[in-house]
């Protein structure tokens, strides 16, 4: 079967710095692929180079293979066609990614007017209301016209996950979607996740520094350090028996209830 998403070595440099050297994945339909690493290892500048996000000063190589067209090789205008329509993503941090001096109801209602030109200013609201309540946003209708700063971080996420699914996409890219978020709220959108990503058979790329948090929504992982790929498979196998002394080490280094909280973590390396 041939892979929705196939990267063939990636190779990613900013001047003389290699941030991402040659690394090959490949992401199934409906699949959730886990990728996992320190921060500085590479995933976020991965992420930003399927959708031609880098800008100038990066120097990609490489193929980024989707339904046979690569990515890399696209005009602009074929890009934004694919961005957000088949392809979205979640940014870090929902204070700075949505625009605060913007009502969140059109900062949704933007993606669908953007691949839907002929729709009416109502079919836009309509939509994005619908994106809103999808993500248990409270009263979508009414607060279509508030602020982001109206909102609690949990919220904000949520909103930024509307913003993400208001077209359908065939694949979610969620770039640390919880970090920012506190245990309990971290939970709730994790579990929200996981619900849209079965309601809507989404292919997902779940990114981030938390081996636990991937292994709640991805079966299969990969392992990313110094912007090489160290370790794929099974997320069950690699939680539970990893092979790479560094992956070893990025479990070692969480803490548990059971640390001795008189010794230092393991140092990941």
């Amino acid at each position: 079967m041939t892979a929705l998403l196939d990267i063939r070595d990636l190779r990613i440099r900013f001047g003389t710095t290699e941030a991402v050297r040659g690394i090959s994945l490949q992401l199934d339909e409906g699949e959730v692929l886990g990728l996992v690493g320190e921060s500085g290892s590479g995933k976020s500048v991965t992420a930003l180079a399927i959708l031609g996000l880098l800008g100038a000063a990066a120097q990609v190589t490489g193929q980024i293979l989707w339904k046979d067209a690569d990515l890399l090789r696209l005009p602009e205008n074929a890009l934004r066609q694919l961005r957000g329509k088949e392809i979205a993503m979640i940014f870090q941090e929902p204070m700075t990614a949505l625009n605060p001096a913007m009502r969140i109801g059109d900062q949704v209602a933007e993606g669908a007017r953007a691949h839907s030109p002929s729709w009416t200013d109502r079919d836009a609201k309509r939509k994005a209301i619908a994106a809103l309540e999808a993500v248990a946003i409270p009263d979508a209708a009414r607060r279509y016209n508030d602020y982001p700063h109206q909102f609690s971080g949990g919220q904000r996420q949520r909103i930024l996950i509307a913003m993400a699914l208001i077209n359908r996409p065939r694949l979610l890219i969620a770039d640390e979607p919880t970090t920012a978020l506190d245990v309990t709220v971290q939970a709730q959108v994790l579990e929200l996740l996981k619900e849209l990503q079965r309601q809507y058979g989404l292919a997902m790329l779940f990114i981030s520094h938390d081996l636990a948090v991937v292994g709640q929504v991805a079966s299969r992982m990969a392992v990313m350090r110094a912007g090489e790929i160290v370790e794929t498979g099974p997320a069950a196998r690699l939680l539970t028996a990893p092979q790479n002394s560094y992956t070893r080490s990025l479990l070692a280094a969480v803490p548990t209830l059971r640390s001795d909280r008189n010794q230092p973590l393991a140092k990941v390396g």
